[in-house]
Order: structure tokens, then sequence, then C-alpha cells
């Protein structure tokens, strides 16, 4: 069971185009989120939601207590799953002061509309928007394997591990979870990485699972 809860509610459209989205029809209005946090992306999309904006700003400044920890990775959650949709995310960003680059391991994710809190984060934000493209950070499931193909800095690294422990802490981080729910010597790996993001208490999967290969997957 997932321990996040993203926002209780978005506003979605059927195009991600703003002219588009003037049309009659376009507008699917306020969609509410009950939950489960795993299925809310593909429930927008079958709805046919191209563009969904979320309300208020996703809080990773300072050390969040568990509740705001929690909304913050529900919000990221069904920003990485609508990434990985090709579906347009409005969303704004809220770092910690002191986060320097550390914008760049959310960067595979659609950027969003503001950054606030580092200096130099208009800068920040012009450098992931002009940088971001589809499958730039992905795992995917083979037969007993699971792999991580990460662009994020420039070039591509794999991570590549046939060790079950490793496919179940996937799973379980996948929508945040205490990091104390895995393995420790897996998430040490993970970290090494930067393939999980401490949000308080919690740990939170950042790759995000394609269902089908956006290029030759030869090219990714």
């Amino acid at each position: 069971m997932s321990t996040t809860c993203g926002p209780p509610a978005v506003l979605a459209w059927r195009d991600y185009d703003p002219e588009a989205c003037e049309l009659p029809g376009m507008f699917l209005g306020e969609l509410a989120l009950p939950g489960p946090a795993e299925g809310e992306s593909e429930r927008l999309w079958h709805l046919g939601a191209r563009r969904v904006r979320l309300p208020g700003v996703v809080d990773l400044a300072g050390t969040p207590d568990a509740d705001r920890a929690a909304a913050a990775v529900g919000a990221l959650c069904l920003v990485r799953d609508l990434t990985a949709r090709a579906v347009l995310v409005e969303w704004d960003l809220r770092l910690d002061p002191a986060a320097g680059e550390g914008w760049r391991v959310l960067s595979h994710l659609q950027p969003p509309r503001r950054i606030e809190g580092p200096d130099g984060a208009d800068d920040a934000l012009r450098e992931w928007r002009r940088g971001h493209y589809l499958c730039k950070c992905l795992w995917r499931k083979g037969p007993g394997f699971v792999q991580i193909r990460d662009r994020r800095w420039g070039e591509l690294r794999r991570f590549t591990a046939d060790e079950p422990e490793y496919e179940r802490a996937i799973e379980t981080l996948a929508h945040g979870a205490p990091a104390r729910s895995v393995p420790r010597a897996v998430l040490d790996d993970f970290r090494g990485e930067d393939l999980v993001l401490d949000v308080g208490p919690l740990a939170w999967w950042l790759p995000y699972r394609i269902s089908r290969w956006l290029q030759e997957s030869m090219t990714i």
C-alpha cells in the first residue's frame, strides 16, 4: 500500500496545445484523485487528459514532516507517471535554497512552470527545459532482471540487477515508502546512482517505467 497522498484534484484538458484547449469540449474540468496513487495517471489518461495542472507547489525545501513529505511525493508520482505517458504536466517546484544543482535528479520529469528557492533557479529551469526529452531516465523489467537507463547527466548510465530484492525494492519505493522498508544495501546502491530521492522520512523511486519504446530501443 502506498504511503503517499497526491493532490486531491487536478485540472485537465483533452489536448496539450493552449489554443486547442480553448475549444469547446476540451476542458475536462477539475478531476478528483481519490486514489490509490498507483492508478491515477492511468485513470487520467483513459479519461482523455493530455494536459494536467497540479494545484499548489511541490515543496522539497527543508526537512518535511511525514504529512508534507507524503504530499510532495504523491505529487511527484503523478508528475513522473504522466511524464511517462507524454502528458503535458503544469506544476511548480520549491527546492531548498542550498539545493544547488539538486534539480538535475528530477530533470527526466516534465519541466515545472517555475522553480523557487535556490539562486540561479531561472537558469536551472531554462536548462531543464532545453535538455528535457522522453525516456531520459527509465527502468524496464526483463526476464529475470531489472535495468535502469539514465541520461540525466548527459552520458548513458546503466544499472542492471538480477537479484530479486532489487525488483521488490523498486516496487516498494515506486510511490514512496519509509527508507527502512527496503534492504539497506539495496537502498545504498540506489542512492549511489541517484535513483531514489529522500523526502523527509520517505524514499521515492525516481525513474519511470515505460509501456512502449518511443524510439528504436537501441537509441535510448
